[in-house]
Order: structure tokens, then C-alpha cells, then sequence
């Protein structure tokens, strides 16, 4: 692990040319000042060293009583091979080597409510990869899905196989807390393992992309969009997830013994989701429970 202060002198000292880290850099930089940024070659979860320093971090400013600001400066930090990525609920996050971009970034966020965050980061990343298309789905909470065909306009995207999915951790440092934000995306084909509807390569979709290309495409709508919610919360973009709600006006199964199946119907402007049960609407909301499509296992 770097020291925090040479990756600020340095931002992009363990980054490999090719990868383009100085040209995201000095993009991000003015939006967040004190950033760095790494690539490495081999992690085993990019979110579970970015947690370990903000931790490390806290129990220097507990020790000392008082804090640097360097202590909570801005961090984006990306595996080549993540051996060992993990999902919600505990769930092993797949990737190749070579053929998944998979990164995290961590930054303090002064907004009490994170509610909908997931939310937000999936629609900033969907609209950068695919801004005009109909086929790039959001599945509440934290995934992205491919489906098969166009949508007509007006329509959600239908459900669709796996690209990509967020994992987001909240760390606090002193008095701060900061949020650890971890994305997969399977940029080249790959084999469907832990995917209960098949896997999604962005090529499909971008003919030609490679991780490199693909970080670069979304680190900054994903950085403006973080600092929108900070600013405005989920509400403002309630209507704009609708527009790629992939599980709206489906059945869906919920992992709880008390709601059983329902029918998706969109989310709220907090983010939950509406799952309408013999004619009442429930709210389920992120971490609790976890969303299946009705008939899966």
C-alpha cells in the first residue's frame, strides 16, 4: 500500500501508461482536489484495501485526537486482476483477468441521507457507457443488465443478463465518513459464474471498448454524478431511473417470508422499491432483502 502522502505527490505513480491514469487525473483533479490514483496489477478486492486505509486512517485520528485533511483525500484504485471481488450480501464478484474492468473509488460525502446512492452511481455509469441507446438496464439495486433488443421508446429496457454491479461501503474517519464505491463491468466476454440470469459483455454494446477505454468514459460523469447527490439527493434522478428500470412491471421475488413475490413498480424518490402485493404497495429498501426475478431459484 502506498503512503497517502506520496500517492499525492505522485497521483498516478503505480499507473501503467497504457491505462491513461495522468489523462484521467488531471480530468478528476479539479473536481477533486488531493486525488490519486493507482492501477496495479494484481488485488484481492479493490473496495477491501480502500476500506482497510480509511480504517488504518480513523485509528491514527483516534490515537492522536485531532486529524489531517490528507487523511481522507480522494481515492481511486484499480485491479488489473481482482482475485477476489465481492458483491452484496457477501456474494463473490467474477472477473478475468484482462477482460473486466473492476475499481473502487473512496471519498468523504457530507450528505447525511445516502439513500438511492447505488442508484445513482448505476444510472451515471449507464448513461456514460450507453447515453442514446435502448438496451442498458438498471436491476435495483446495484446492477447493470444487457437486454437482448432495442427498447421502443418510452419503455424500459427489458431484463437482461449481467454487465456490471456496485458495491458500496461507508467508512468513518474521525468525525467524517466516507463512502467506498466499487464497480465490475465485464468489458470482453467471459463465462457465466454467479450470475442467476447469464453474463453481458459491454463490447456488445461497444464494439472495441477495453477497460482502459471504459474507465475513462465513465470516471467523470461518475464523479459530477457523486457530487450531485451529495448536493441534491436520489429525487432529482427518480425519473430518469425509471427509464432504465428493468424490473418495472415485473414479478419479482423478495428474500423476505413476510412480502413473498410481487409485482416490481418502480422506485421512489428516496430510492426504495415498490413491490405491489394484493393491491398494496410495499417499499423494500437496499441492504434489506435482495431481488429476484419470480421462478428463479
Amino acid at each position: 500500500m502506498n503512503d497517502p502522502q506520496a500517492s499525492s505527490r505522485h497521483p498516478a505513480g503505480l499507473a501503467r501508461p497504457h491505462w491513461g491514469a495522468e489523462a484521467l487525473w488531471q480530468a478528476l483533479v479539479p473536481l477533486l482536489p488531493g486525488l490519486s490514483i493507482e492501477v496495479v496489477q494484481t488485488l484481492d478486492s479493490t473496495n477491501s484495501e480502500l476500506t482497510d486505509r480509511l480504517r488504518n486512517a480513523g485509528r491514527v485520528q483516534q490515537a492522536r485526537r485531532g486529524g489531517r485533511m490528507d487523511d481522507l483525500y480522494p481515492q481511486m484504485l484499480v485491479a488489473i486482476d481482482q482475485t477476489a471481488g465481492r458483491g452484496r450480501l457477501g456474494r463473490r464478484w467474477h472477473s478475468e483477468p484482462g477482460s473486466s474492468l473492476t475499481f473502487s473509488l473512496a471519498l468523504p460525502l457530507q450528505r447525511a441521507d445516502w439513500s438511492g446512492l447505488s442508484l445513482a452511481v448505476g444510472l451515471a455509469v449507464a448513461e456514460a457507457l450507453e447515453p442514446h441507446g435502448r438496451r442498458l438496464g438498471l436491476k435495483w439495486p446495484n446492477d447493470l443488465v444487457v437486454a437482448e433488443a432495442d427498447q421502443p421508446a418510452g419503455e424500459a429496457p427489458a431484463m437482461g443478463r449481467k454487465l456490471g454491479g456496485i458495491l458500496i461501503e461507508s467508512v468513518s474517519v474521525g468525525e467524517q465518513r466516507a463512502a467506498v464505491i466499487g464497480i465490475g463491468i465485464n468489458v470482453l466476454p467471459q463465462p457465466a459464474v454467479d450470475a442467476d440470469y447469464g453474463t453481458a459483455a459491454l463490447t456488445e454494446l461497444w464494439p472495441g471498448a477495453t477497460p482502459q477505454d471504459t474507465l475513462a468514459r465513465i470516471g467523470e460523469p461518475l464523479v459530477r454524478a457523486l457530487q450531485a447527490f451529495e448536493r441534491d439527493g436520489f429525487a432529482p434522478l427518480q425519473a430518469a431511473y425509471a427509464r432504465r428500470d428493468a424490473l418495472q412491471g415485473r414479478a419479482v421475488r423478495i428474500t423476505d417470508a413476510t412480502m413473498a413475490e410481487g409485482v416490481a413498480s418502480g422506485v421512489e424518490s428516496d430510492g426504495a422499491l415498490k413491490v405491489t402485493l394484493a393491491g398494496q404497495v410495499r417499499r423494500v429498501v437496499s441492504g434489506e432483502v435482495s431481488v429476484r426475478l419470480a421462478g428463479t431459484p
